[in-house]
């Protein structure tokens, strides 16, 4: 294996060795990771364009300064005051020699961050009824919430999309516009003395597309041509860089490109500090902003009682509210320090190479059948990319792998990459092709940022993206690539050809007594009162329009309003419930609490009030318990909780199978707690099969735990016995006694299946995860089958 890796990256230096690895630098990329960061070890991390990794001799150099240094608050007159001082206004020399920014025409403000210098052009901006706001479709969430200024003034918006435009010599770009928004308007003052902004970033967060920062130019000088078929041409117009993501890998030369406004954010160039950005800003375009509010560090006089406030002249005194964030600014300079001393250009270089490398081997991807693996998103033609990839996985028959399907597995194998639309809504959709119908719908079908619902009606509702940082190394993405292959793509003897369906069948058996005519019989019926608490089996158990009477009608929510889950809180796990129905009882235990805790569940009983709350796209109306009942459960789960439960109201809902049929539609079903389904399904055999495969690579499972895969591990409601295994995994409906249910599919994969409770200890393993992993990768990589009632 040594062997091959090393004519694999004889290969990949062959290509790029002129510019990967800081050939001319004071150090190679292998001596930086050695040395500053050995905390990588192991471990492969792709999500720079997040937030790249601070050097461990860096942080050193920051700790030594604030050990040896008295700082003191740079608005008082002290010795050490003005050594504050000084120093901030050293960092502010660095910023601007970063970007190329003449000090004679640009200031350096510092905020709380990117977001926080978007916020304060949006708000300070002077628009007008004859303003537009222009910005290109891939932009970040903080550059549209300028809209929203824009509007509420009047002004107009307007997206745009960029192309590079070679048919006409007079300019590179062409700019194609997306229908104007307005929310008001009056024709009260000329076109061109309104002022404009145009928006755009560096860099692509979606796609790695670097745009032509010549656009600054044409916008500011040449307006009047480009937009010659627009209201606004005639208008002033500026220029706003968000350069958060492009400048880490890229320097901005503002001698070049001299945008009015540009927005950084430290902890993307160098990882440390955070919670800080800085707004470079030209003075022309600060001297139009109209701040309202003032602060302390902003005002020259002010009077308490009377409406009297006189504010400093200077720029940066003027937009910085408040105690700058100075011992983080006076980090900042061994953040420079790092990237000087190999070169912004050798960064890029770099970066750059190993961008290319990833891109051409996962374009070259083919499952067994010829099909494509991977569809890039991005890099077409000519056009210069940065150190960002961005795609989507494909099965052989065509459909979809999900992007969150990648990233738990990603995880189980050491690789941190992220995943989703990145806070990028145009990009998303453009790359993607959503229409507008497609978003609103996925928004209807509960889909927000973060959740898990990757592909809906067959789309993919947001992608995978590996991101670059200038200690990134050949290893990593190899180790990537060979994790992509091992995962995803379908060879001839590859396991994920195991167990593929055929077609999907249906299987009836009896129950208590009822003729079995397929062998096939329930072993057990698991009720989970409260929600990733611990259930309980019996024999036989009522059904109510919600699935089994009582499964899952309890759950835990912090104060502050959080849903609690196993993934968040796994002491849940040891928590256990039983219903007694005879007596109509609660009763809950747990091993750090002495007495149990009983609670009778007539309606009549409550000492309760009644609220509303949102679960998975859901509105529920809950019944809360008094402080008794609270304080038992927040010393059970060490940290403060409320109990709820669902009530009797009619929160109906519409299952939707996998083939997007509607189920259930007549009978009224609904959900309690549950995350997709009444019921969850699983059989004997194929946790029987999963245990042996994961006994047989033992090594993944946590230290001092036991390995034993039981289906416990799956909270199923429903265990049955007799098929072979996975023979579930077709069977479309099912009959037990009188009673039919309809499948609605596999699971989604979750990493609660990997806690394992081991005598009052939580461990956390890569088990059965990642197992299921390398074999269960084609139509069916679920690991429960989810039912609905359609009689009860």
């Amino acid at each position: 294996m040594a062997m091959e890796l090393d004519q694999d990256k004889e290969e990949f230096l062959k290509e790029f060795g002129d510019d990967y690895g800081y050939p001319n630098g004071p150090k190679s990329v292998d001596q930086i990771r050695a040395s500053e960061f050995k905390r990588l070890d192991g471990s492969v991390y792709l999500d720079h364009a997040g937030a790249t990794l601070y050097s461990e001799l860096q942080m050193e150099a920051v700790f030594r300064q604030l050990t040896t240094n008295v700082y003191g608050n740079p608005h008082s007159q002290s010795d050490s005051s003005m050594a504050t001082a000084d120093i901030v206004q050293e960092a502010r020399q660095q910023v601007l020699e970063y970007c190329n920014a003449s000090p004679k025409y640009y200031r350096c403000i510092f905020t709380s961050g990117a977001t926080a210098a978007l916020k304060l052009v949006g708000e300070a901006f002077p628009w007008s009824h004859q303003s537009c706001f222009m910005y290109t479709m891939e932009n970040h969430n903080s550059v549209l919430g300028i809209r929203e200024y824009a509007l509420e003034k009047g002004a107009a918006a307007c997206a745009v999309d960029i192309e590079e435009y070679v048919h006409d010599r007079r300019s590179p770009v062409k700019i194609s516009r997306h229908p104007l928004k307005r929310r008001s308007f009056t024709d009260d003052e000329p076109a061109g003395a309104a002022y404009s902004l145009f928006a755009m970033p560096s860099e692509c967060n979606f796609s790695g597309v670097r745009f032509n920062l010549d656009l600054v130019r044409i916008i500011k000088e040449d307006s009047e041509r480009v937009l010659e078929d627009s209201h606004f041409h005639r208008g002033k117009w500026m220029v706003l860089i968000d350069a958060a993501k492009g400048c880490a890998t890229r320097k901005l030369d503002l001698s070049k490109c001299p945008a009015d406004f540009v927005v950084l954010s430290f902890y993307k160039l160098f990882g440390y500090p955070t919670g800080l950005g800085a707004l470079i800003i030209h003075e022309t375009a600060a001297k139009l902003l109209k701040k309202t509010y003032f602060s302390g560090g902003t005002v020259a006089a002010s009077m308490a009682d009377v409406d009297f406030v006189k504010r400093r002249e200077g720029i940066e005194e003027s937009f910085e509210n408040g105690t700058l964030s100075f011992l983080s600014i006076s980090s900042i300079r061994h953040g420079f320090k790092v990237l000087n001393s190999l070169s912004m250009e050798a960064i890029s270089r770099h970066t750059g190479s190993l961008a290319v490398y990833l891109r051409k081997t996962l374009s070259n991807l083919r499952h067994k059948n010829g099909d494509y693996v991977c569809i890039l998103y991005g890099g077409r033609n000519s056009v210069d990319m940065g150190p960002t990839v961005s795609f989507n996985l494909k099965r052989p028959d065509g459909s979809w792998y999900g992007y969150r399907e990648v990233e738990k597995l990603a995880s189980l194998s050491g690789i941190q990459l992220r995943t989703g639309c990145f806070c990028n809504p145009g990009a998303c959709a453009k790359y993607l092709g959503l229409s507008h119908q497609d978003l609103l719908s996925n928004v209807e079908a509960g889909h927000v940022c973060w959740d898990d619902n990757d592909v809906l009606h067959g789309k993919p509702t947001g992608a995978v993206r590996v991101s670059l940082g200038y200690m990134s190394t050949y290893e990593d993405a190899k180790k990537f690539i060979d994790f992509i292959k091992e995962s995803f793509v379908c060879t001839w003897n590859h396991p994920m050809s195991l167990y593929q369906s055929t077609k999907q069948s249906d299987f009836y058996w009896g129950f208590k007594g009822l003729p079995q005519n397929v062998g096939i019989r329930v072993k057990s019926i698991i009720i989970y009162p409260i929600k990733s608490c611990t259930g309980f089996c019996v024999e036989s158990w009522p059904l109510s329009s919600t699935g089994l009477l009582h499964d899952r009608e309890w759950l835990l929510k912090s104060l502050a309003g959080e849903i609690l889950t196993q993934k968040k809180v796994p002491e849940l796990c040891s928590i256990s419930a039983f219903v007694d129905l005879n007596q109509a009882l609660l009763i809950v235990e747990s091993p750090r609490c002495k007495e149990k805790l009983v609670i009778n569940i007539k309606s009549d009983s409550y000492h309760c009030t009644e609220e509303e709350i949102g679960l998975h796209a859901q509105r529920y109306v809950v019944d809360s318990y008094d402080e008794d009942v609270n304080t038992w459960f927040s010393n059970a789960i060490g940290r403060q909780c409320i109990l709820l439960r669902s009530s009797s109201s009619n929160n109906h809902v519409c299952f939707k199978t996998k083939n997007s049929v509607d189920m259930c539609r007549d009978v009224k079903n609904r959900l309690n707690f549950a995350n997709e389904a009444q019921f969850l399904l699983i059989s004997e055999e194929s946790v029987s099969d999963l245990h042996s495969r994961v006994k047989s690579n033992a090594k993944n499972v946590a230290q001092g735990a036991s390995v034993n895969i039981s289906s416990n591990r799956f909270r199923p409601n429903l265990v049955v016995a007799g098929a072979e295994p996975y023979a579930e995994d077709t069977w479309k409906n099912l009959r037990i006694g009188g009673n039919l249910f309809t499948s609605l599919g596999g699971c989604n994969r979750c990493q609660v299946i990997n806690l394992i409770n081991e005598g009052g200890r939580i461990l956390k393993s890569n088990e059965p995860l990642s197992t299921l992993a390398s074999y269960r990768r084609m139509k069916f990589p679920f690991h429960r089958e989810r039912f609905c009632s359609v009689y009860f």
